[in-house]
């Protein structure tokens, strides 16, 4: 697997806890969209190591890209101690959560940072003009929480055959769209044709087990789910 040195390119502010670091790649490295890799920072005189989801595309060149939210671990603020041309080491990529093209119709369901692999694949569908049909449940607490929020809305102008619904389960008196955790009444509502579809669903473990619980009660097999847990969230 390939493993080599190299340096932060650009630090992006997604919100206000949630930061994206991009890192320089050789022109040789590939990926498949929703995979994962290692990353080794230097903090306080010892090397720390995370394994993260690719946040960018195999269509965005130059760079890979990991979005963390931060929340005050060791490792957390290690990395928000990073500053641009800082030294890193990267090894990967690894994971199964992909697409490849194969299927006419897939639904996503993701909360929070668990958004990151499925921008990947959202944002590699979108650049390469693919067919395939996406439905996006995003589920939130607000809507300062909302990552690639602006990311999103861009590819779902560009991309005829995508879909984004936000739902958020502490919503401002403003707000005007759907409102609550994601449950089998908003599957049922907003995808359905969902026995039609393969899931890709990705968040903290509680949540992953409740929508893949919630999608065999509504009969949908367990081969048409590709699923990917957060531990440590």
């Amino acid at each position: 697997m390939p493993e080599f040195e190299t340096h932060v390119k650009q630090i992006i502010q997604r919100t206000y806890n949630v930061k994206s670091f991009r890192f320089n790649v050789p022109d040789n490295f590939s990926y498949k969209a929703g995979q994962y890799f290692y990353v080794t920072i230097r903090a306080d005189g010892k090397q720390l190591q995370k394994h993260f989801s690719f946040s960018s595309s195999p269509t965005e060149k130059g760079y890979v890209e990991l979005t963390k939210k931060l929340t005050g671990h060791e490792f957390s603020n290690a990395l928000d101690t990073l500053r641009v041309d800082d030294w890193v080491r990267l090894k990967g990529p690894f994971g199964e959560f992909i697409y490849n093209g194969d299927c006419e119709k897939i639904a996503m369901l993701t909360g929070g940072i668990g958004i990151t692999p499925i921008r990947s694949i959202c944002k590699f569908c979108t650049d390469n003009c693919d067919e395939t049909d996406i439905i996006l449940l995003f589920g939130n607490r607000t809507e300062e929480d909302i990552a690639f929020r602006d990311d999103l809305e861009q590819m779902r102008r560009q991309n005829r055959n995508l879909k984004v619904i936000h739902t958020l389960s502490a919503p401002a008196g403003d707000w005007r769209g759907r409102v609550g955790r994601i449950d089998r009444q908003m599957v049922e509502q907003d995808i359905g044709d969902y026995l039609e579809r393969r899931f890709y669903i990705c968040g903290p473990p509680a949540m992953v087990e409740s929508m893949e619980n919630m999608l065999k009660e509504l009969k949908v097999p367990r081969e048409h789910m590709i699923i990917e847990n957060f531990p440590g969230y």
